[in-house]
């Protein structure tokens, strides 16, 4: 049977950004090479961690995913109702919940592992957020990525509709596959958010510039590429603007996209009425970077909260 995709929260309120895509456990196991691996699990996926993101900056966020009835389950929706995520009617569907294992060497270097697989329980929409988001493994996995397919097509005249791609080459099949689905969602979306290796990856050859223009081409009305410590690109059809990463002493650098994401999101849904004006770029891309900047500053996805972001203004030019 169909059923919503979103409900109220349980304080009455629907939620501002429903966010569709893959929640897994990550697990990451080690070795110095002269004692038995250590195993660490938590919380991950791409769509999970915006969500979480959203959560911590106090947006209001349903995430419709698909995890197992078992422990892994259960520690991820523990892990979201932490930030205040609300886990989406048809959630729980999966016979069990997907993990990602990595791997590290003695040298650092990692190998991975997943165990994936990717659908959703029929669901139609039951209200429209403010913005619905996707990406990720979710936009390309079948069976699921066709149901997110349709999500977005019942949704996108009358939402905003933001999609970050975040491509694993490894669960996905050839160039051509993987480039023709994601040129099939982005006219169904308003913002795209590409990494400077997502960008390389989907096109070869083309400089950033050149990728964020081809976005702009198939129909999105903003394009951003980050480029880690060189910061960002936001490019719509009237402006380019080259914004610059916010410096800090990274930690790592685990979250940093997903928490640039959210960050972007919610900036998407605090600015003024001036649309995509040059002025509103420079806002949007400052204020994602500083968000990047302060989960690499620290170990783990741990993004900041609304609080840490508005602790110091965020940086403008000179």
């Amino acid at each position: 049977m169909t059923q919503p995709y979103a409900a109220s929260n349980p304080a009455g309120e629907s939620a501002d950004v429903v966010v569709i895509g893959e929640a897994l456990i990550d697990v990451v196991s080690s070795s110095d090479g002269t004692a038995s691996p250590t195993t660490v699990e938590h919380p991950g996926g791409s769509p999970a961690n915006v969500a979480y993101g959203l959560g911590r900056l106090g947006v209001r966020t349903g995430l419709l995913t698909s995890i197992g009835d078992d422990e892994r389950g259960a520690a991820i929706a523990r892990h979201l109702a932490s930030a205040g995520v609300t886990l989406l009617p048809g959630s729980t569907s999966a016979s069990r919940t997907a993990s990602a294992t990595a791997t590290l060497a003695p040298d650092g270097s990692a190998s991975y592992e997943f165990d994936i697989t990717w659908d959703l329980a029929p669901v139609a929409p039951a209200y429209l957020p403010r913005v619905l988001h996707t990406g990720s493994i979710a936009s390309f996995l079948s069976p699921g990525a066709s149901a997110v397919r349709t999500l977005l097509e019942q949704s996108y005249r009358e939402t905003l509709v933001t999609y970050d791609p975040n491509i694993r080459p490894a669960l996905l099949g050839s160039h051509a596959q993987a480039l023709a689905i994601f040129e099939d969602l982005v006219p169904l979306t308003d913002v795209v958010k590409l990494s400077d290796e997502d960008a390389d990856w989907l096109y070869p050859g083309l400089g950033l510039d050149e990728a964020a223009g081809r976005v702009l081409e198939l129909g999105a009305g903003l394009a951003v590429v980050t480029r880690g410590a060189e910061g960002s690109l936001l490019a719509t059809p009237a402006t380019r603007l080259h914004v610059p990463a916010v410096r800090t002493v990274v930690a790592d650098t685990i979250g940093a996209g997903d928490s640039y994401m959210a960050a972007l999101i919610y900036g998407l849904l605090s600015r003024s009425s001036d649309g995509l004006a040059p002025a509103v770029l420079e806002i949007l891309g400052r204020t994602a970077s500083k968000a990047a900047a302060i989960t690499v500053s620290r170990p783990g996805a741990n993004p900041p909260t609304a609080e840490e972001l508005a602790a110091e203004p965020v940086p403008m030019p000179a």
